[in-house]
């Protein structure tokens, strides 16, 4: 049975709050049990780290609309040049969360899948060109309903309209096109247009642009039915931004992320309600100015420190993630993090091959035994002993296929990306004017 969206609660909340779902919650009903949606989660998350780490691997530079730009060889030769684009879709679809949102003069409550990794807020906009929208379980946002809906001019608003290899102003129309294909072959095709959201609590409304959705058809993929669009949380620019973050100006987001069996949590911009005792570093990355990266430090496990390469703490920085699922250490690291692991685990019995794909390192666990799994720290801009986020049993194992599972994954690509399973729990507060983010641990359900 599927859930009914009307029936998911909007808590209280001041402006510049949005109430924040488990992406699960809307799609466990797809699934015969928790053992397949969990390796769905894992299979979608995988592929995002993939995707992600060619674009951080092969020397691209990303710009703050989304261009990814292929860096020019001194030897390559011409014909080189004429074959490979010099920039393409940045963007990999697969958000774990989902917020709510009231948009338009109308307020129509729509669901937006949400992305610290890209920049661009979407929507589907009525009225569609036949047959190019796809099936929405919510109304559809029309735009010539919304008293408050304005296409953007990108010729009298020249500055508004952010023009890329994904957005170009057309001269004839004065419309702003915007034209992504993600990563996965979905597509959606529109213009920038503005309106209002509107906060629950005190019904105060924000001006934003957006795209206007009129096309998610031409691509190869399909749009779940559950979604409206995707809203892009990439951290703050001071120019040419879409992200909410760089809309609404705020150099503070704050979020709880939920879980399965959590009803909601929220999001919130400017303000954050969780202290600041435990901080990382947010590196500044000119190259990629849409990600965040931190300064991973030092990782051990209960006593037992597992070297890093010193570029993860000074130079390449650690990438936060909302939309992977699992951390994933570069290969070796891995290798010498599991092998730590599973000397520390010597009372319960290890199981060979348990999950190929999922995860290398499980355990049996008899009926009625409580096991006692190592902790993990994880230390931010030296080794402070009170600046560390600690990982308990919750977020170093998972429970897979009847058997208690190490819950980190081994990247080929050599790159550390920090995943949501382990941020589960705690409140978190990016802060792009101190550059730094932060934990509360233990703050939410």
């Amino acid at each position: 049975m599927s859930i009914d969206l009307t029936k998911l609660p909007n808590p209280p909340m001041s402006s510049y709050m949005f109430t924040l779902f488990s992406r699960d919650l809307f799609e466990k009903s797809k699934f015969k049990d928790y053992d397949s949606l969990l390796e769905s989660k894992v299979s979608r998350s995988q592929a995002r780290v993939s995707h992600l780490a060619s674009i951080l691997g092969n020397g691209n530079s990303i710009g703050a609309n989304g261009n990814l730009m292929r860096p020019h060889i001194k030897h390559e030769s011409k014909a080189a040049d004429a074959k490979v684009p010099e920039t393409t879709s940045t963007y990999y679809v697969n958000g774990e969360y989902v917020a709510s949102f009231t948009i338009g003069g109308e307020q129509i409550k729509n669901y937006l899948l949400i992305d610290t990794g890209s920049d661009l807020i979407w929507w589907q906009c009525k009225p569609c060109t036949e047959g190019v929208c796809y099936n929405q379980a919510d109304p559809i946002y029309a735009a010539p309903n919304s008293g408050t809906y304005e296409k953007l001019d990108c010729v009298a608003k020249s500055e508004s309209c952010f023009t890329s290899n994904l957005i170009r102003c057309d001269q004839r129309t004065h419309e702003c096109i915007y034209d992504v294909t993600y990563a996965d072959k979905r597509r959606t095709k529109g213009w920038i247009a503005g309106d209002v959201i509107t906060f629950v609590l005190d019904q105060n409304q924000e001006r934003i642009l957006f795209g206007c959705g009129r096309d998610q058809k031409s691509g190869d993929g399909s749009f779940g039915p559950e979604y409206a669009g995707i809203a892009g949380l990439g951290r703050r620019v001071l120019t040419s931004g879409y992200s909410l973050p760089s809309q609404f100006e705020a150099d503070i987001m704050s979020m709880c992320l939920p879980g399965l069996h959590s009803e909601s949590a929220t999001i919130s911009f400017h303000t954050t309600p969780f202290d600041n005792s435990i901080s990382a570093e947010l590196l500044p990355n000119p190259a990629y100015p849409n990600f965040y990266f931190v300064n991973l430090y030092k990782v051990f496990i209960n006593e037992r420190e597992i070297p890093l390469n010193p570029s993860i703490a000074i130079e390449s920085g650690c990438v936060v993630d909302t939309g992977i699922v699992i951390t994933n250490f570069p290969r070796d690291i891995y290798n010498v993090f599991h092998d730590t692991f599973r000397q520390e685990v010597q009372e319960l019995t290890l199981v060979d091959n348990p999950t190929p794909g999922a995860f290398d390192t499980c355990y049996n666990v008899d009926p009625g035994v409580v096991p006692n799994f190592p902790i993990v720290r994880m230390h931010f801009i030296g080794q402070n002993p009170n600046n560390m986020v600690l990982l308990t049993h919750q977020q170093v194992v998972t429970y897979f296929h009847g058997l208690y599972c190490l819950a980190f994954h081994a990247c080929d690509e050599g790159f550390t990306i920090l995943g949501n399973y382990q941020l589960q729990g705690i409140g978190l507060t990016f802060n792009t004017a101190e550059n730094t983010l932060s934990f509360q641990l233990n703050v939410c359900d």
